[in-house]
């Protein structure tokens, strides 16, 4: 049987927010409200951040985490997500470890509660699934777009809109974590496939932070749904 583990990949890198996975959130650097969750989170056995950078390593393991060096040729402003993902589990595989599951999450999405992650594990392992992806039920999304400047309604049809209880139910890919079985992630290259599923967070948890105005808003959002309890 093997173990179920929790990578965050974090670099030192990034164009919107300079050292954005060690910003000041709420009285902690932003990637240790991942850690903590995840370490709280039940199912999870262990918790490993895969960074380029020397602070980040030593902040995560500060608090817990495994540090995995991750090379400079997957920590790009380009590189995927799967690839730090790949190369941790061959890391952490070669330390002698058996990976059955891994829940990959994002240091930028810290509104979530470990209660979330060990649901989704349960989830996952209940319902046979190969991967699964946290998601927030969108109400009365009602999308438009432009072509050659002229608007047009894109998922509906404006000219007959319908009740809202009438609306298809429609789910946003927020972003907060993803669960995989690892030969999902080496056979395709890819976070999702096979048997897919869905976990449904509240709605204020689909925020992130990407510019410098997201952390204000998601630190009220924190604060205000009590999930700063950590």
């Amino acid at each position: 049987m093997g173990i179920t583990v929790a990578v965050i990949p974090a670099r030192a890198g990034s164009k919107g927010i300079p050292g954005k996975n060690l910003l000041p959130f709420c009285g902690k650097p932003l990637v240790t409200w991942s850690i903590e969750q995840a370490k709280m989170a039940e199912g999870v056995d262990s918790v490993w951040v895969s960074s380029d950078g020397d602070d980040i390593l030593s902040v995560a393991r500060a608090y817990g985490a495994y540090g995995i060096r991750r090379p400079d040729a997957i920590s790009g402003d380009v590189a995927s997500s799967e690839s730090a993902w790949l190369h941790a589990l061959d890391e952490i595989e070669r330390q002698g470890h058996e990976v059955e599951w891994m829940v990959g999450m994002q240091a930028t999405s810290p509104l979530r509660s470990p209660e979330d992650i060990g649901r989704a594990i349960r989830q996952a392992k209940d319902q046979g699934l190969d991967s699964l992806l946290s998601v927030t039920e969108i109400e009365d999304f009602f999308m438009w777009g432009l072509k050659d400047g002229e608007p047009f309604s894109v998922n509906y049809d404006y000219r007959d809109r319908k009740p809202r209880q009438q609306i298809e139910k429609r789910y946003l890919e927020n972003g907060s974590f993803y669960i995989f079985r690892p030969e999902i992630l080496r056979r395709l290259g890819n976070r999702l496939g096979g048997k897919i599923g869905i976990y449904v967070m509240e709605r204020h948890k689909m925020f992130q932070i990407d510019n410098p105005e997201d952390v204000r808003l998601c630190e009220a959002i924190m604060r205000g749904f009590g999930l700063d309890w950590l």
